[in-house]
């Protein structure tokens, strides 16, 4: 495991303190790596959320009215719930 060393301000410490004081923490290095984890989540799902919109702005433009797509959509439902 690397070791980092990182210089914060006073409020700051005090904010990681009183997290690690929740008992949910055991030090200061827990909070941060959750926090690190967190934010990999982040960055994955924000990149999956990009990926799905450049996919649906690649796919073109439905030649259906809004009426007939909303039509299908229920339909779609009906049969799966029959």
């Amino acid at each position: 495991m690397a070791i980092m060393n990182m210089a914060v301000h006073d409020a700051m410490k005090g904010w990681v303190t009183a997290r690690r004081c929740t008992g949910r923490y055991s030090n200061a290095s827990d909070y941060v790596r959750d926090l690190i984890r967190r934010d990999q989540d982040g960055a994955r799902a924000l990149a999956e959320l990009q990926q799905a919109i450049t996919e649906g702005i690649e796919s073109g433009i439905d030649p259906r009215s809004f009426g007939e797509i909303l039509a299908g959509i229920r339909a779609s439902y009906q049969a799966r719930t029959a």
